[in-house]
């Protein structure tokens, strides 16, 4: 009797200590529980908020799709700000083009619509005085026609090959009474340097304008504003337009003909050249100015300038156009340019 009742409590004393391990078992597991729901209900209040700072869209549940939204907004954020950084050094190094300048805290200044650089040689005073006379202006007519017409005239010149002598001092005195001069320092002013002063044209005229289009001219021509004008409003629309009288032809191997090409060989067993823009003036849109800027230590130079323009656009998705005014033959109130 006394062992049942004994076996009896030891049951009764088993069964009380496993409720009691039961309940504690189930309060953890309640409070684990809660926990985790708290932990995700902070983290969901933290996403919304995520989410309502990004997207500016105010309160609204959380989904993946609002997850990967806020993730996305990240990544693109870290993307951009590594954008902006290559933006900045890029623009350092002037492979970008400047802004315009501002007149006041709103506005801007209208921009260009085309620079001209008139290639000239030492000893051609005469024929820049003509050019002024002609149709570039002086002094406040100059200005007037950058202001009123959007083009920019200047004569680009070299240095003589004995730096400082009495032909560099000469254009210096002109360059301080006229202030229409582009002097390129480092090209010597020769005949072979014609194809490497047009360039390095091209590229000063690049970094300091933000102008549509920039010309190459001549000291020997007339050049018609207005029809010019017109001209190149109609290659607004396309970026990479390489304007101007074209041909192709012969390349002349005889070192005593007029037209000489030293390196007659790189054109092929027909020794004909490419197209290319010929004559007196020519004119190449803002983006291939800014190549010819950016790649000007390895673009190659050959005898003539105008072969070697069109050669640094050979592969490249240019628009040629040939158009007959630039052709500078006879005058006419259409055509862009002619002789003086």
């Amino acid at each position: 009797m006394q062992m049942a009742r004994k076996g009896s409590s030891i049951r009764l004393s088993s069964s009380r200590i496993s409720s009691l391990l039961l309940s504690m078992f189930a309060t953890f597991a309640s409070l684990y529980v809660a926990g985790r729901l708290w932990q995700e209900s902070q983290t969901r209040v933290h996403l919304i908020k995520e989410l309502d700072r990004v997207t500016g869209q105010g309160k609204s549940a959380i989904s993946v799709d609002g997850t990967l939204k806020i993730i996305a907004c990240r990544e693109q954020k870290k993307t951009l700000a590594a954008l902006e950084m290559e933006l900045s050094a890029a623009r350092q190094e002037g492979f970008v083009p400047k802004h315009p300048e501002h007149t006041d805290g709103t506005e801007t200044k209208k921009r260009p619509l085309v620079v001209i650089g008139i290639m000239t040689s030492l000893g051609n005073k005469k024929k820049r005085d003509a050019v002024r006379q002609a149709w570039m202006g002086t002094g406040a007519s100059l200005k007037k026609i950058e202001t009123e017409k959007g083009v920019i005239a200047r004569f680009v010149i070299g240095r003589s090959a004995n730096k400082g002598d009495s032909m560099d001092k000469s254009i210096d005195t002109e360059n301080s009474q006229t202030d229409d001069f582009i002097i390129l320092d480092d090209v010597v002013e020769a005949p072979e340097e014609a194809s490497k002063k047009v360039k390095q044209f091209f590229a000063y005229a690049a970094d300091r304008w933000d102008a549509q289009f920039f010309a190459k001219a001549n000291d020997n021509i007339y050049v018609n504003m207005d029809a010019l004008g017109s001209t190149l409003a109609a290659h607004l629309e396309n970026p990479r337009a390489y304007i101007g009288c074209m041909k192709s032809g012969e390349v002349f191997s005889e070192p005593n003909h007029k037209w000489y090409e030293p390196e007659w060989w790189k054109f092929g067993d027909k020794k004909a050249y490419f197209r290319h823009a010929y004559g007196e003036m020519y004119v190449i849109t803002h983006a291939l100015a800014r190549f010819v800027s950016i790649n000007r230590d390895i673009l190659h130079s050959y005898a003539h300038d105008d072969v070697s323009t069109g050669s640094w656009f050979v592969g490249l998705d240019v628009k040629h156009v040939d158009e007959g005014k630039f052709c500078c033959s006879a005058w006419s109130s259409e055509a862009i340019c002619a002789g003086v």
